[in-house]
């Protein structure tokens, strides 16, 4: 929901509120709601492929509602020693682990092979 002003509802998430003084003008909205949405990066871990899935939330009485399950997704930096830099990924946990095992550099040749990093 929009204000008449074009600026977002109070309600929506915070990460919009940065976006709203660049997306959103007190006369004209260059953007609806589900375009900035879509300008938030895609709650999609790099390293498994993670992404929400749809479920039900079950009351007591057997009640069915719908609802996201969010995958657990970390933001994180990596010291690439081959490199000699920091790369930045954002992972879900099972992928940090993924990359305690087999390390950062075999992680980094599979995302480059996929056409990813």
């Amino acid at each position: 929901m929009r204000h008449s002003g074009g600026l977002p509802a109070q309600n929506i998430c915070f990460s919009l509120k940065h976006l709203k003084r660049h997306c959103f003008s007190w006369y004209k909205s260059r953007f609806t709601i589900l375009e900035v949405w879509r300008l938030i990066m895609a709650r999609v871990c790099k390293v498994t492929g993670k992404r929400p899935m749809s479920g039900n939330n079950v009351s007591h009485a057997n009640n069915k509602t719908k609802r996201r399950f969010l995958p657990n997704l970390q933001s994180r930096r990596f010291w690439v020693e081959s490199e000699n830099r920091w790369v930045r990924l954002r992972v879900s946990n099972a992928a940090l682990r993924t990359i305690d095992k087999v390390g950062i550099d075999v992680v980094l040749a599979d995302l480059r092979a996929r056409g990813e990093a």
